[in-house]
């Protein structure tokens, strides 16, 4: 009788992703056939600020979701957004490469200004088209803002499913958005979406997406899923699931940000959370938690009403309010619970990760920027040093080790973050080698980047 095949147990699976992290980074590993592979859900928030989940310290109101979420596995406490502002981080999640690398990159935001022609690629790999060529279904419930045309959408970039916004902001009860499409210049158009087609429905936005995320994750699967859900909360408008009745024309022009208060923004953060409550409960029901990869983190620092405590400035800043966000891994059976770890993170390490988890090689033609952090995940790697860079249109910045260079309004600066996390103690007269080290990657690095686009007059 021929001898059959052994079947490759989750652990051994789980093991050979782990131990080949080099490998995946390069293309190069794919999954045992034989092997499940877990199903991800990657939960990104919209401004949400380094301090505005209680676990990481915001004192006037609570998460205890989220809390719970990070006791269940593993929490970054130096983890960073890829750009202070929406487009350029939500690019480099999509693409796993630094955001640097495209002409939608350098919009600091997409807006209805942008040029029309300017969006993701229709033909570049992403997360969810190198997932859905490894057998995974894909969806994408909530934000978008990487293009509003149909070539430039979620649906053309792997994502067999998708309902939410293309815009960078819609109020959560009419669902109209100031920057998408249609939208006149001094007004708004609606801006919610089922795949291709614009819809209408009823509801505050946020439970709107954790529904359909809940009603993904109850639906009987024969393969895998890929569930991307970026939550626009909590951006501004600042509106609270009890606000239906403030005046929704009231906003402002623009990014809509007149308005709010530290009780409403409250009131949207405990949305969220309640929400992903709702989604993390439906994986339990649906007895799939110990088989999926979950990971939260934002999109960039916290705005007016965001704790960015004990770091400085906000959005829109290369200082460490402006990128250094919550992120927080769970893969029950696999990631061991209550752990922290200082392990500096960016957002192009959750689409390596992501990748080497479900065994999905990268395109050689677009090799990653992340790394794959499912080793220290687990706890077979130790944290370890990393070299990233961040680029907007007016200022530079670079963290080697727990060195920070830092280049805005002309000046240029060097921090210890170990020992300065806020940016408080200028060290560049003092460490004049270290300074012109990380100032000279910093530019080596700048050189392989697209230009920065010239000022408009």
């Amino acid at each position: 009788m021929p001898r059959m095949p052994r079947k490759v147990t989750r652990r051994e699976f789980i093991g050979t992703a782990v131990g080949t992290t080099a490998v995946a980074g390069t293309g190069r590993l794919v999954a045992p056939p034989s092997a499940k592979r877990p199903n991800v859900l990657f939960i990104l928030a919209d401004d949400l600020g380094y301090g505005d989940l209680s676990c990481y310290g915001r004192p006037d109101y609570r998460t205890p979701v989220l809390d719970g979420f990070a006791a269940q596995g593993i929490k970054f406490v130096s983890a960073y957004a890829a750009a202070p502002v929406c487009t350029p981080t939500r690019c480099a999640y999509i693409t796993g490469r630094y955001p640097q690398r495209l002409p939608v990159g350098l919009e600091e935001p997409l807006r209805r200004t942008s040029p029309a022609d300017v969006g993701l690629p229709p033909n570049h790999p992403t997360v969810a088209s190198l997932l859905k060529g490894n057998g995974y279904d894909t969806a994408l419930f909530g934000k978008w803002h990487l293009g509003w045309k149909p070539e430039f959408g979620p649906n053309r970039h792997g994502f067999d499913e998708f309902f939410g916004l293309l815009s960078g902001a819609a109020d959560y009860f009419t669902h109209r958005a100031s920057d998408g499409p249609g939208a006149p210049a001094d007004g708004t158009a609606p801006d919610l979406w089922e795949n291709l087609t614009p819809v209408e429905r009823v509801g505050y936005l946020t439970d709107l997406l954790s529904d359909r995320a809940v009603q993904l994750i109850a639906h009987p699967h024969a393969k895998p899923f890929f569930l991307s859900l970026q939550y626009n909360a909590p951006h501004s408008p600042w509106e609270g699931p009890e606000d239906a009745a403030i005046g929704h024309t009231e906003h402002g022009p623009g990014p809509m940000t007149n308005g709010g208060s530290l009780k409403i923004y409250a009131a949207m953060m405990k949305s969220m959370d309640a929400g992903i409550g709702r989604v993390l409960k439906a994986l339990e029901r649906a007895k799939l938690e110990r088989d999926t990869l979950v990971i939260f983190t934002s999109d960039n620092g916290g705005e007016r009403y965001s704790f960015n405590w004990p770091f400085s400035f906000q959005k829109g800043y290369l200082w460490e309010g402006g990128t250094r966000v919550p992120a927080m891994v769970r893969w029950p059976g696999v990631i061991p619970a209550g752990r922290v770890t200082e392990q500096a993170a960016i957002t192009m390490d959750w689409t390596a990760t992501i990748l080497g988890a479900t065994g999905t090689a990268p395109d050689p033609d677009y090799p990653l920027d992340g790394e794959n952090l499912l080793p220290v995940c687990t706890g077979q790697r130790g944290a370890y040093d990393r070299t990233l860079f961040w680029r907007t249109a007016e200022r530079d910045a670079a963290r080697v080790g727990n060195w920070k260079y830092l280049k805005e309004a002309g000046s240029e600066h060097l921090f210890d973050l170990w020992t300065d996390p806020g940016e408080k103690s200028d060290l560049r007269r003092q460490r004049p080698d270290t300074f012109n080290a990380i100032r000279n990657q910093y530019a080596a690095w700048n050189a392989r980047m697209l230009p920065r686009p010239q000022p408009t007059q």
